[in-house]
């Protein structure tokens, strides 16, 4: 590829090529930071004129973040007396939903200001605009540091992150995104923070009387996304009418997205208000697939899972496109599961990917089983996967498919996979890809040769029977766990400037923690409140 992009000269070049690219590069960078500076300038002013009451109080210096709900200013307090102090401003967009708004300010008010969970001093509205004002928390990037900490530091970090959830978990309160971004660190002062909660749920208990509305309101929607049509034939006729507020809503999310699949059927909506089903679209990995279809048929029944399914379901149910690379009308006329999806790729939990609708404070625990899995192997992000049937797949690499598909059965998902994958020791992984087993290499061909094989998941209930799907490697957690990997050199193992100390003496109960944080089963994982009190933490006090 690289040589491709050469450029042969005939001429005697009258400049230095090296220099001339150096040069370049230079000025890309001003150009890029110049223009950045702009947008960032603008987007101040846009604040400004947005919340008028702003210029009264804070000077916004910087804009230090953005996501898809917000985005969040550095700002300095104008008090009349003592130093300026540093406020971090969350600006939520204008289409956030009025109660989610008003649910994330009663989080911070009635949970936070203590025990490592973010405070709130003001609040801020002017018509659709709301801006938090919060304490300002200068932290360190947990990639930067990730491999410089001490394990001391690692037990403090972990510590102090329980702490935070066990504070939130006692009010009711579901976090759902749990990530190293969201938990501030600040190394020099060892002081934490557990922010954004802006997908924030509350458990059927919860204390935050705001968080049972956005719970009611999430709940009849997924009731009306239920009430779906019912497909016959080439025809998809709806089961009625189609309700005046459903009609966009209906022709945009009964798009079937199967990504792997050589029969992506898009659907729209004919004149006479039935659903029609449109042409079929062949994608290029799709037909690499169907060259595999007759021998991953037949490596699934030979393994005797197919066999089994069968004889579970009616046969009534049983579609005729089972472990291949199309869609029957069968599998299309089911109900899909509508249940919370919200957090970040990377550190969903088995019950989440899986679309299990109970779902609860156990999410925020595999989250933090997630990061501590990075601390012990020095890999960050540990998972990444471009959709939640390969963020399963890569799950299985690590504790195992057999383990992984018992524990769907215990909240009512059944998952298929086309060949055994054993569970990783989890102290031998972590120590290969930290850098103190030779045998990394090897790890990485095993973790790969795993992940090929992608699981279907179905809902035990309906017998859903989806298809087993093979996908190259590349795809698969390999990739995210291998060293040198184009998309993980930035966190490659650096022995320069990592601190050893304490690595060469991990204990047992480190790795026993992890395994019970990494509990496949929500119901059995280890709670906040008991991680605290984990033998891992036995010199450390509340």
């Amino acid at each position: 590829m690289e040589a491709s992009l050469g450029i042969q000269m005939d001429e005697p070049m009258a400049f230095s090529p090296q220099r001339d690219r150096f040069q370049a590069e230079g000025s890309s960078k001003k150009n890029e930071q110049n223009f950045k500076l702009a947008g960032v300038k603008k987007d101040i002013e846009k604040l400004y004129e947005a919340v008028p009451q702003l210029s009264n109080v804070f000077k916004i210096k910087d804009k230090i973040g953005e996501g898809t709900f917000s985005s969040v200013y550095l700002a300095t307090a104008q008090l009349q007396v003592g130093p300026e102090e540093k406020i971090a401003l969350k600006h939520l967009i204008p289409t956030s939903h009025p109660i989610r708004i008003a649910a994330e300010l009663q989080c911070l008010t009635v949970a936070g200001g203590q025990d490592n969970v973010m405070g709130v001093k003001y609040c801020f509205r002017k018509n659709d605009h709301v801006v938090i004002a919060m304490p300002y928390l200068e932290h360190e990037s947990f990639l930067d540091i990730l491999n410089s900490l001490s394990f001391q530091e690692v037990r403090e970090y972990m510590f102090n992150l329980f702490k935070a959830l066990k504070r939130i978990h006692q009010f009711g309160i579901v976090h759902r995104d749990v990530k190293p971004s969201n938990f501030l660190y600040n190394r020099r002062l060892k002081k934490y923070a557990l922010v954004d909660f802006g997908l924030a749920q509350g458990t059927h208990d919860t204390k935050i009387e705001l968080l049972k509305f956005v719970q009611s309101e999430a709940q009849q929607e997924r009731c009306s996304q239920n009430k779906s049509h019912i497909i016959t034939g080439n025809k998809i006729p709806l089961s009625g009418p189609v309700p005046k507020e459903l009609d966009q809503q209906s022709t945009t999310k009964a798009s079937v997205k199967r990504p792997y699949t050589n029969a992506q059927i898009q659907i729209k909506q004919g004149k006479d208000g039935k659903l029609m089903k449109q042409s079929k679209t062949v994608d290029v990995l799709s037909r690499k697939l169907a060259t595999k279809k007759k021998a991953i048929s037949t490596k699934v029944m030979n393994s005797g899972v197919m066999r089994k399914t069968a004889s579970s379901c009616p046969a009534s149910l049983t579609c005729d496109c089972y472990a291949t690379d199309k869609v029957c009308s069968i599998c299309l006329s089911r109900r899909q599961q509508v249940a919370p999806r919200a957090g970040t790729p990377g550190f969903r939990a088995p019950e989440v990917l899986t679309k299990c609708p109970n779902q609860t404070t156990a999410i925020d625990m595999w989250s933090a089983g997630v990061i501590f899995l990075s601390l012990l192997s020095g890999r960050y992000p540990f998972y990444k996967a471009s959709d939640d049937l390969t963020a399963l797949a890569q799950i299985m690499t690590i504790r195992g498919s057999r383990e992984t598909i018992q524990a769907a059965k215990t909240f009512g998902k059944s998952i298929l996979c086309s060949k055994e994958v054993p569970a990783q020791d989890l102290r031998k992984l972590c120590e290969r890809l930290r850098g103190m087993d030779s045998n990394t290499p090897k790890l990485t061909s095993e973790v790969q040769g795993h992940a090929s094989h992608q699981p279907a998941i179905s809902e035990k209930t309906d017998h859903k029977a989806s298809h087993l799907i093979q996908t190259p490697p590349g795809q698969y957690s390999g990739n995210s766990l291998k060293k040198g990997d184009s998309n993980s050199c930035e966190h490659c193992f650096d022995e320069y400037n990592t601190n050893l100390e304490g690595w060469n003496e991990v204990p047992d109960e480190a790795y026993d923690l992890l395994d019970k944080l990494l509990d496949l089963n929500p119901a059995s994982r280890i709670t906040a409140e008991e991680a605290l009190w984990h033998p891992f933490f036995k010199d450390m006090s509340l």
